[in-house]
């Protein structure tokens, strides 16, 4: 290169870095929003209707503590990079939202910065409530300002240098997030566009069903596919995969039903959740109306399909499937049968079952070491329950009866080696 083509090159290195740190340094910049003394009282409409918005966005299942206060805050969320906690969303003015006012509110769910300007970390969803229109946005501030108030100082994020400063939030917003509010699409039906509202928006679906990348972020492209949660113990299944948790072949009233009860029958059997959506169903989309239930069905339902490529099939060590076998008959075979089959109404089906036999096998590993219920539900109101195998079985006994149980009755999926059980405890 000659040197007038290497001065070209640096001119243009050192521009291109000038104006990164002017957008960098523009988008920590955020005017504070002076603080109130008395939030104006709301109508007892409002506060419902806010209420309801809080129950769609599952608002307390992170900001309440285990134990806790409602929406007192406190709760770790574990991310690849630290902890990161929780909020007081109660209007306790010293350590909550008491000095906050509904214009502040609203700039939190639709630009991710505090009162006081600051940037927020993006576990709070604001990738998805910056969509949330301004009477959602004050209805939902409304029902906050009516719960008791709780004195609770949130704790300091446990996250190392440079995730912990304000300059490398600056730079992942200029790489993922763009405030906006949800435009309806003129070409789908009213309902359509009303779950794309919810599921897109206050709900923020695809904050878990979506791929990311090492930085944490995520392309329109990724959106709505396969993703690790935040702490790697369970996987949120791709909703465009038909062998994840695609719903394209399902009828919109199934799939209605199973974010209100947590559990649907089908053509292949029962269909229960378990892990963290379990969780969602119980604190948020079984309290949804039937109508609003009805349109993130047909939201979901109408997503694109993107199969994912299945990896070439390896049978399982015959002494490995054998162990396997002999776990299966001790522990399993009286609740999910001896062909796999499961207990209409009761246990689930193994075979087919699109959870086991998924390419990654986080899932099924999670489930065996650490059981779980499904949520209690109107419709489902005595779930019943798989017990946690962590302290019963070994990492070993782990990997062979889930390699057994994929490799089983038409499954085909990989086996599973003891040191992915081991990552997984």
């Amino acid at each position: 290169m000659s040197r007038k083509a290497l001065r070209s090159a640096l001119w243009v290195m050192g521009l291109a870095s000038s104006v990164l740190l002017a957008a960098v340094g523009w988008e920590m910049h955020g005017a504070e929003i002076a603080p109130i003394s008395n939030p104006p009282a709301a109508d007892a409409a409002t506060i419902e209707r806010g209420a309801y918005l809080a129950r769609a966005g599952n608002c307390m299942a992170c900001h309440t503590e285990r134990g806790g206060e409602p929406y007192a805050g406190g709760r770790a969320i574990d991310t690849p990079y630290g902890a990161v906690y929780a909020s007081n969303l109660t209007p306790d003015a010293t350590t909550g939202l008491g000095t906050w006012s509904a214009q502040a509110f609203r700039r939190a769910l639709h630009e991710g910065r505090s009162r006081d300007g600051r940037l927020l970390y993006p576990v709070f969803p604001y990738t998805h409530t910056t969509l949330v229109s301004d009477d959602d946005s004050d209805a939902l501030y409304a029902f906050l300002q009516s719960v008791p108030p709780v004195e609770k100082a949130t704790p300091a994020h446990a996250l190392g240098f440079p995730v912990n400063t304000q300059a490398a939030l600056a730079a992942w917003r200029l790489l993922y997030f763009k405030p906006q509010r949800f435009e309806a699409e003129p070409t789908q039906s009213a309902e359509w566009n009303r779950g794309a509202y919810l599921a897109m928006g206050l709900a923020h679906c695809s904050a878990c069903h979506s791929e990311r990348d090492a930085l944490g972020g995520s392309t329109p492209d990724q959106r709505w596919g396969a993703g690790l949660m935040p702490d790697g113990h369970w996987l949120a299944p791709s909703l465009r995969d038909p062998a994840q948790a695609g719903v394209a072949d399902w009828p919109v009233e199934r799939i209605a039903g199973m974010l209100q009860t947590g559990r649907s029958e089908g053509a292949n059997g029962d269909a229960t959740v378990m892990g963290p959506m379990a969780e969602v169903v119980l604190d948020g989309t079984q309290h949804l109306s039937r109508a609003d239930l009805r349109a993130m069905a047909v939201f979901l339902k109408a997503l694109p399909a993107q199969p994912s490529p299945a990896p070439a099939f390896e049978p399982a060590k015959p002494e490995v499937l054998a162990l396997g076998e002999k776990v299966y008959g001790q522990w399993c075979v009286d609740c999910h049968g001896a062909a796999g089959q499961g207990a209409a109404g009761a246990y689930p089906p193994l075979a087919g079952n699109r959870g086991v036999i998924m390419a990654s096998h986080v899932n099924a590993v999670q489930a065996i070491l650490a059981g779980g219920f499904a949520p209690a539900t109107s419709g489902n109101p005595r779930p019943y329950g798989m017990p946690p195998f962590r302290t019963l079985l070994s990492d070993a006994e782990v990997a062979a009866v889930a390699s057994f149980v994929r490799q089983s009755w038409g499954n085909r999926a990989l086996a599973v080696a003891p040191q992915e059980v081991q990552r997984l405890r």
